[in-house]
């Protein structure tokens, strides 16, 4: 079955390894493209930085600990897309609202998210918001594509799988990101990313990150 036209229906780490699945010319193309990227994406950086400075003297840049490559932490970066109290914003919230902390509890996400900014919804929608990661993707901590990165949290909701998804770097975009987003709920999710990695091919990637463009363009399954 190819993994770009993949259907979905209805643990433990594993052992320390060198390089993982894809190997050195995926980390390669990884380094090469994304140094290119992040050349050409400096000045959008620079003037979303100075939008974000001047209409909120929060801090530019939010790095949340993410579990990569065999269970390994990292920080992600991403614009600051939410509210400094964010955490107690999302708490308020989910006590107010019990549908709201149904849907969190399901997803991880919310469709009405009363922690992000003006700025922050417009940067998400536009997939803007992950440009930092490019810095994630040639320090080594993730890939161009890949599974997305996951919190300690939802390491359970991998189960078995996890060991799939600890056997690459986790990716800017992935197999997951093109086929619904937000619109895949999450056991849908693990079996993409179990699909991908099964399934890795170089020019898989490469069809991915070709779709990937189509997906920002029409913000399919952007919330």
């Amino acid at each position: 079955m190819s993994i770009i036209n993949a259907e979905v229906g209805s643990s433990d780490y594993p052992s320390k390894a060198g390089m993982p699945r894809g190997g050195f010319a995926k980390r390669t193309f990884d380094v090469v493209a994304a140094s290119t990227m992040l050349v050409f994406a400096l000045p959008a950086m620079f003037f979303i930085a100075l939008i974000m400075f001047s209409t909120d003297r929060g801090p530019i840049f939010f790095g949340h600990e993410r579990i990569g490559h065999n269970g390994r932490r990292f920080r992600c970066l991403k614009f600051r897309s939410m509210v400094v109290n964010s955490q107690e914003a999302l708490r308020r919230h989910l006590e107010l609202f019990p549908q709201a902390r149904a849907e969190w509890e399901a997803t991880q996400k919310l469709r009405n998210d009363p922690r992000i900014t003006p700025l922050g919804r417009f940067l998400r929608v536009t997939s803007l918001d992950e440009l930092p990661q490019l810095i994630n993707v040639i320090r080594g901590d993730m890939s161009l594509v890949g599974p997305r990165p996951i919190v300690q949290d939802e390491v359970v909701r991998y189960a078995d799988e996890i060991t799939h998804y600890a056997a690459v770097r986790p990716g800017i975009t992935g197999l997951w990101q093109v086929s619904g987003r937000s619109d895949v709920d999450y056991d849908q999710r693990v079996q993409l990313d179990t699909l991908y990695v099964r399934q890795w091919s170089f020019a898989g990637d490469l069809l991915i990150l070709i779709k990937t463009v189509k997906v920002v363009l029409l913000r399919t399954g952007s919330r």
